[in-house]
Protein backbone atom coordinates (compact mmCIF):
# COMPACT_ATOMS: atom_id res chain seq x y z
CA UNK A 1 0.00 0.00 0.00
CA UNK A 2 1.29 3.17 -0.85
CA UNK A 3 0.84 6.11 1.51
CA UNK A 4 -0.46 9.62 0.00
CA UNK A 5 1.05 12.98 0.85
CA UNK A 6 -1.20 15.36 2.04
CA UNK A 7 -1.46 18.82 0.50
CA UNK A 8 -3.89 21.28 2.41
CA UNK A 9 -6.01 23.20 0.01
CA UNK A 10 -6.31 26.94 -0.15
CA UNK A 11 -9.09 27.53 2.10
CA UNK A 12 -8.06 25.21 4.96
CA UNK A 13 -4.45 26.90 5.28
CA UNK A 14 -5.30 29.77 8.27
CA UNK A 15 -3.21 32.71 8.15
CA UNK A 16 -1.97 34.20 11.23
CA UNK A 17 -0.11 37.29 11.93
CA UNK A 18 3.18 37.42 13.86
CA UNK A 19 5.24 40.83 15.41
CA UNK A 20 8.77 40.74 15.94
CA UNK A 21 10.69 43.40 17.70
CA UNK A 22 14.17 43.92 15.78
CA UNK A 23 16.06 45.84 18.21
CA UNK A 24 19.27 44.70 19.11
CA UNK A 25 18.75 41.67 16.50
CA UNK A 26 21.28 40.43 14.09
CA UNK A 27 20.50 41.14 10.76
CA UNK A 28 20.86 37.52 9.19
CA UNK A 29 19.36 35.61 12.73
CA UNK A 30 16.55 37.75 12.31
CA UNK A 31 16.15 37.73 8.43
CA UNK A 32 16.23 33.71 8.47
CA UNK A 33 13.65 33.63 10.71
CA UNK A 34 11.18 36.32 9.44
CA UNK A 35 11.83 34.07 5.52
CA UNK A 36 10.72 30.96 7.46
CA UNK A 37 7.69 32.20 8.69
CA UNK A 38 6.72 33.50 5.14
CA UNK A 39 7.20 30.40 3.75
CA UNK A 40 4.93 28.65 6.43
CA UNK A 41 8.34 26.10 7.09
CA UNK A 42 7.08 26.17 10.75
CA UNK A 43 3.86 24.20 9.73
CA UNK A 44 3.30 20.59 10.04
CA UNK A 45 1.45 21.10 6.30
CA UNK A 46 4.44 22.71 4.32
CA UNK A 47 3.95 22.68 0.68
CA UNK A 48 6.75 24.16 -1.39
CA UNK A 49 4.88 25.22 -4.13
CA UNK A 50 2.03 26.95 -2.19
CA UNK A 51 1.50 30.03 0.19
CA UNK A 52 0.98 27.99 3.63
CA UNK A 53 3.17 30.90 5.42
CA UNK A 54 1.78 33.37 7.47
CA UNK A 55 1.82 37.58 8.20
CA UNK A 56 4.65 39.47 9.69
CA UNK A 57 5.21 42.32 10.91
CA UNK A 58 8.91 43.92 12.32
CA UNK A 59 9.23 46.92 14.26
CA UNK A 60 12.06 48.62 15.25
CA UNK A 61 14.22 48.17 11.99
CA UNK A 62 16.02 51.39 12.60
CA UNK A 63 17.62 49.28 15.55
CA UNK A 64 18.87 45.88 13.90
CA UNK A 65 22.57 45.16 14.04
CA UNK A 66 25.07 43.56 12.20
CA UNK A 67 28.60 41.68 13.29
CA UNK A 68 32.02 42.60 12.63
CA UNK A 69 32.59 44.79 9.47
CA UNK A 70 29.50 44.69 7.58
CA UNK A 71 28.17 47.83 8.46
CA UNK A 72 31.45 49.67 6.17
CA UNK A 73 32.22 46.79 3.76
CA UNK A 74 28.85 45.39 2.24
CA UNK A 75 27.55 47.40 -0.56
CA UNK A 76 24.43 47.12 -2.15
CA UNK A 77 24.58 47.72 -5.69
CA UNK A 78 22.31 48.43 -8.46
CA UNK A 79 22.13 49.38 -12.24
CA UNK A 80 19.58 52.11 -13.06
CA UNK A 81 19.27 51.04 -16.77
CA UNK A 82 20.66 54.19 -18.26
CA UNK A 83 24.65 54.79 -19.93
CA UNK A 84 27.21 54.99 -16.56
CA UNK A 85 24.46 54.07 -14.18
CA UNK A 86 25.95 51.75 -12.01
CA UNK A 87 25.22 52.66 -8.47
CA UNK A 88 26.44 51.56 -4.75
CA UNK A 89 25.23 52.39 -1.39
CA UNK A 90 27.38 50.93 1.88
CA UNK A 91 25.12 49.22 4.59
CA UNK A 92 25.91 51.59 6.71
CA UNK A 93 24.30 54.59 4.47
CA UNK A 94 20.99 52.89 3.76
CA UNK A 95 20.61 51.59 7.29
CA UNK A 96 20.56 55.06 8.45
CA UNK A 97 18.57 56.42 4.89
CA UNK A 98 15.72 53.37 4.97
CA UNK A 99 16.62 50.78 6.71
CA UNK A 100 13.18 48.38 6.13
CA UNK A 101 14.99 48.20 2.56
CA UNK A 102 17.71 46.57 4.74
CA UNK A 103 16.01 44.12 6.44
CA UNK A 104 13.18 43.88 3.47
CA UNK A 105 16.30 42.69 1.17
CA UNK A 106 18.16 40.25 3.45
CA UNK A 107 14.90 38.47 3.39
CA UNK A 108 14.10 38.61 0.03
CA UNK A 109 17.55 36.94 -0.39
CA UNK A 110 16.34 33.88 1.24
CA UNK A 111 12.75 33.43 -0.58
CA UNK A 112 12.40 32.25 -4.11
CA UNK A 113 12.65 34.58 -6.69
CA UNK A 114 9.65 33.63 -8.79
CA UNK A 115 6.22 34.48 -8.34
CA UNK A 116 5.47 32.69 -4.87
CA UNK A 117 8.06 34.77 -3.30
CA UNK A 118 6.80 37.54 -4.62
CA UNK A 119 3.58 37.16 -2.95
CA UNK A 120 5.50 36.07 -0.16
CA UNK A 121 7.50 39.28 0.26
CA UNK A 122 4.19 41.26 0.11
CA UNK A 123 2.96 39.83 3.72
CA UNK A 124 6.04 41.10 5.39
CA UNK A 125 5.58 44.51 6.79
CA UNK A 126 8.43 46.28 8.37
CA UNK A 127 8.33 49.47 9.95
CA UNK A 128 11.40 51.86 11.49
CA UNK A 129 9.97 52.59 14.72
CA UNK A 130 7.95 51.06 17.40
CA UNK A 131 4.46 51.98 16.01
CA UNK A 132 2.91 49.81 13.51
CA UNK A 133 -0.78 50.02 11.97
CA UNK A 134 -1.94 46.44 12.10
CA UNK A 135 -2.91 46.31 15.82
CA UNK A 136 -6.78 45.42 14.54
CA UNK A 137 -4.74 42.19 13.31
CA UNK A 138 -3.82 40.95 17.03
CA UNK A 139 -0.19 39.99 16.31
CA UNK A 140 1.21 37.51 17.65
CA UNK A 141 4.69 38.70 19.52
CA UNK A 142 7.24 36.50 18.34
CA UNK A 143 10.71 35.90 20.58
CA UNK A 144 14.05 35.79 18.32
CA UNK A 145 16.56 34.02 20.68
CA UNK A 146 19.69 36.03 19.96
CA UNK A 147 22.61 33.04 20.68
Amino acid sequence: MQSKTYVPSAKEIEKKWYIIDAKGQVLGRVSSQIAKILLGKHKAFYTPSMDTGDFVIVINARSVRVTGKKAEQKLYRWHTGYPGGFREEPLKSLLARKPEEVLRRAVWGMLPHHRLGRKLIRKLKIYPGSSHPHVAQNPIPLEIRSE
